[in-house]
C-alpha cells in the first residue's frame, strides 16, 4: 500500500482513563485510504477502548483523533457516521426486536437516495444470503454468527468511507469465522478503508496490509500485515508458537 494514500483516520497521544486505571497510554497509528489495517492484542490490551474513544463512546483523557484531517474528538457515533465513519461494535448491537430488514434499513437511517439504498440491500443480501432467506425475521432470533453478519450488513448500509471492525470473530464457530473473514476481504476489495481490531491474530494480520500490535494500552510493534505475521515474537506470544 502506497505511503502516497490521503491518512483518512490519525490517533495522536491517545489516553483513556478509567477512574485511576490507564487502560490507554498514549497510542499514535493511522490508517490511510485504502488500506485495511490490524489492530492485534491479547483480552484486556486496550484495543476496544482505544474504539470506544475515536467514535466518541468514551472519554478522550489526553491525545486526538483526526478524521481526513480534522479533529472529530469527543463526537457522538452519529456524526462520525455521517461523515464516514462507520463503527460495528463488539457484541454486534442488532435490535433485537426489529426484522432483519428493519435493521438494515437503520443503517441506512442518516441516507435519502432510496433507490441506491434499495441497490445496496441487494448488496447485503448478495453477501450474506442467509439474512434475505430470513429478512422478517427478528433479529433477537438469530444465532450469533447471522447477528454479526446482520451487524456488518447494517454498517455497509451506511455505505462507511472507514469501516471500524471491533472483534467480529469473537464467540463463532470455525464455519462461521471462515465466512465473515471472507467478508471483510470483500468488503475491503471494494475500497471499503478498514481497521480491524482483533484477538484472531493470524487471520487479522492474514489480511492486514500494515498490522499494530497493543499490550497493557500501549502499541509496542507495527509494520507490514505480513512482517508481524512471520515475527517470532508475535507468533510466540499471539499464534501459540
Amino acid at each position: 500500500m502506497s505511503n502516497n494514500k490521503e491518512v483518512l483516520l490519525q490517533v495522536s497521544g491517545l489516553k483513556v482513563a478509567y477512574g485511576g486505571i490507564k487502560a490507554v497510554k498514549g497510542v499514535d497509528f493511522e490508517v490511510r485510504q485504502g488500506e485495511l489495517v490490524s489492530l492485534i492484542g491479547a483480552n484486556g490490551a486496550g484495543k476496544t477502548t482505544t474504539l470506544k474513544a475515536v467514535t466518541g463512546l468514551q472519554p478522550i483523557a489526553e491525545g486526538d483523533v483526526l478524521f481526513k484531517g480534522r479533529s472529530i474528538k469527543g463526537q457522538g457515533a452519529w456524526n462520525l457516521a455521517k461523515q464516514g465513519l462507520v463503527m460495528i461494535p463488539e457484541g454486534r448491537g442488532t435490535f433485537t426486536r426489529m426484522t432483519i430488514t428493519e435493521n438494515l434499513q437503520m443503517g441506512a437511517y442518516i441516507r435519502k437516495d432510496t433507490e441506491a439504498i434499495a441497490q445496496d440491500m441487494e448488496m447485503v443480501f448478495g453477501l450474506f444470503p442467509r439474512l434475505r432467506e430470513r429478512k422478517d425475521q427478528l433479529a433477537g432470533t438469530m444465532s450469533g454468527g447471522e447477528q454479526q453478519m446482520l451487524a456488518m450488513g447494517r454498517a455497509l448500509m451506511a455505505r462507511p468511507e472507514v469501516l471500524l471492525l471491533d472483534e467480529p470473530s469473537m464467540g463463532l464457530s470455525p464455519i462461521m469465522v471462515d465466512k465473515i473473514f471472507e467478508v471483510v476481504h470483500d468488503i475491503h476489495s471494494k475500497g471499503v478503508t478498514i481497521l480491524l481490531v482483533e484477538q484472531n491474530a493470524s487471520r487479522a494480520l492474514a489480511l492486514a496490509n500494515r498490522g499494530y500490535v497493543m499490550e497493557s494500552g500501549a502499541v509496542t510493534m507495527t509494520g507490514r500485515g505480513s512482517d508481524l505475521l512471520a515475527d517470532p515474537k508475535v507468533r510466540a506470544a499471539y499464534l501459540g508458537e
